[in-house]
């Protein structure tokens, strides 16, 4: 049966019109003239038997159906380009290996995928990933991500995935904070600032009750949402930050962090790499994914985790 498809020429003028809200910006981007893209314009509203734009003296705006069929038509055209960016890149690669969109936790990715990142493209040269930050769930049906780096509780209704590694919480700050003291406790800790990761409100109360302490303000302090933010500001001297022990390896080395107290604490989450069930086809994600639990088992084995 024959597909009830517009033509591509008239989504694209009606993405770039819709994106600059002017049909004028939207025909110096395609390079063509104002008339052809309200040509193609028109052309697309009567294929569609919708107005997708609103006309007036003052310019042009989209109409509700406008709105959302263009937030449909970006999303597909995107994806449109990177399956075309891919296979250029698998043409100019003699048809071999293959591309992966990866939805990462940002500090995680930054702090301990990427460092180590140059050992599998070593492995596998003609497979290209690209990362996409992500701190929340989300439903894969509704991207083009191949596969997600999550920190949770457990895998994903519909989808497979590899166990990483648990998540030890530690609590670190610049040695300019500490002052050189060495003997601290737990209530002497908690006089100081404590800076707080918004999306883990209760995270140094659980620390806290680990070590059998109760700390009235243990949610009082800055919050920020990323672990790089947090693990930043204590080396600025803004206070405590307490963060997994796998994003400060480096600043714990080079000395601009110090582990103020020796507890670990192994909080409810653990880092999976997550896909889709249908995914598990892929050779790339496959290859990727035997390499990451490697390298994750060798990290486990170097810092003593289970």
């Amino acid at each position: 049966m024959r597909r009830k498809l517009p033509s591509t020429a008239a989504l694209a003028a009606f993405e770039a019109a819709a994106r600059h809200q002017s049909f004028t910006k939207a025909a110096a981007e395609l390079s063509v003239t104002q008339s052809a893209v309200c040509r193609q314009i028109a052309s697309l509203e009567a294929f569609l038997g919708v107005a997708l734009f609103r006309r007036s003296q003052r310019g042009v705006g989209l109409t509700e159906a406008g709105q959302r069929y263009s937030r449909s038509v970006a999303a597909r055209l995107d994806e449109v380009e990177r399956d075309t960016l891919d296979l250029m890149a698998q043409a100019g690669q003699g048809g071999q290996g293959g591309s992966l969109e990866l939805a990462v936790v940002p500090t995680f990715a930054t702090q301990w995928l990427l460092p180590r990142l140059a050992r599998f493209q070593a492995l596998h040269p003609g497979i290209t990933v690209h990362f996409t930050p992500r701190t929340r769930p989300f439903l894969f049906a509704e991207t083009a991500l191949d596969a997600a780096l999550h920190a949770g509780d457990g895998l994903w209704p519909g989808t497979e995935g590899r166990l990483l590694m648990p998540e030890p919480m530690i609590p670190v700050a610049s040695p300019a904070l500490l002052k050189g003291r060495v003997d601290w406790t737990p209530e002497a800790l908690a006089a100081l600032p404590l800076l707080q990761a918004s999306t883990r409100p209760y995270a140094w109360r659980h620390w806290f009750e680990s070590l059998g302490v109760q700390v009235e303000h243990d949610m009082a302090g800055a919050r920020m949402e990323l672990f790089s933010m947090l693990s930043e500001a204590a080396a600025q001297g803004l206070g405590v930050a307490l963060v997994p022990r796998m994003l400060v390896d480096n600043e714990l080395a080079s000395g601009r962090l110090v582990q103020v107290l020796q507890h670990a604490f192994l909080s409810d989450r653990r880092y999976y790499l997550l896909y889709p069930e249908h995914k598990a086809a892929s050779p790339a994600l496959m290859a990727f994914a035997d390499w990451l639990g490697a390298e994750a088992a060798r990290y486990r084995a170097e810092v003593g985790l289970a």
